[in-house]
């Protein structure tokens, strides 16, 4: 019966959840101005999230507190592998659809992740991101491909917003969506310790044969400025409307993969 009642309960929960999500163009959102933008940027992507950056303290919606660390002056690999939550910041994600800025190593807008955020504003366990998911397809003419991410913070809203704006565009955009990488899967990143985003249910992959990837390119640690990209702009720049920043911008390139990270999009609207 207990089991039965919290069965129950999260259903309703999500039904809620669902039901309350309205899709934000995260590119046109008026901003107001401010003097702190990486704080601005929290607080708008993340309703009921509040930076101090006096008291340098990040406190979540549900009241859990960190402490807000500073960006460091640490090597790029040290900057990434242990991200603060102020490094997360350190570079610019660049709206344009102008890969040049990516040529420069290390350059990773959104690639450093502070793991005590993340966890904290999304998930602790891959137990709790399931009880959180809920399916999102692409229709297209052709194909239909579905993913799995969470609710929370109304991802899947933003998701499907982005998927249906990209079908309307028409048949030639289904290829993308074909041979896809997959969404939710709790994991490390591939050569490290770090959760990847995909534990979080917050990010897509799309066609494999077509992103590319920095390790499969056989290329070091920031020397992967050699890129073949082949997703085209109005499909990167959907996503981005709707909060997902692409990894075929950053320098150790993943061009398959989007990851749900508005703050970011704010971000480069407020200090660009």
């Amino acid at each position: 019966m207990r089991a039965l009642v919290a069965a129950l309960a999260l259903a309703l929960w999500a039904a809620g959840a669902l039901a309350d999500c309205v899709a934000t163009d995260w590119r046109a959102v008026p901003l107001p101005v401010t003097s702190d933008p990486v704080a601005t940027a929290l607080e708008a992507a993340y309703p009921g999230l509040e930076a101090d950056r006096t008291t340098g303290t990040l406190t979540l919606p549900d009241g859990v507190s960190l402490p807000f660390e500073p960006p460091r002056d640490v090597s790029p690999a040290d900057r990434l592998d242990d991200a603060t939550l102020g490094d997360q910041f350190t570079y610019i994600y660049p709206l344009a659809f102008d890969l040049d800025a990516r040529r420069t190593p290390w350059q990773d807008p959104g690639r450093l992740r502070n793991d005590a955020f993340f966890r904290a504003l999304w998930f602790d366990s891959a137990r709790a991101t399931r009880q959180s998911l809920t399916t999102v397809a692409y229709t297209g003419q052709t194909r239909t491909t579905r993913f799995q991410v969470t609710t929370k913070h109304c991802v899947h809203a933003q998701l499907a917003a982005a998927l249906d704006a990209i079908a309307a565009m028409g048949p030639a955009f289904d290829v993308y969506f074909e041979n896809s990488g997959g969404s939710f899967n709790w994991r490390t990143i591939a050569g490290t310790d770090r959760l990847s985003v995909h534990s979080f249910g917050i990010a897509v992959d799309l066609n494999t044969d077509l992103g590319g990837y920095w390790r499969w390119s056989g290329a070091a640690p920031g020397a992967a400025a050699a890129y073949d990209n082949r997703m085209p702009e109005p499909l990167v720049a959907a996503f981005e409307r709707y909060g997902f920043i692409w990894g075929g911008k950053w320098h150790h390139f993943d061009g398959m993969h989007f990851e749900y990270r508005p703050e970011l999009i704010l971000y480069s609207r407020l200090a660009g």
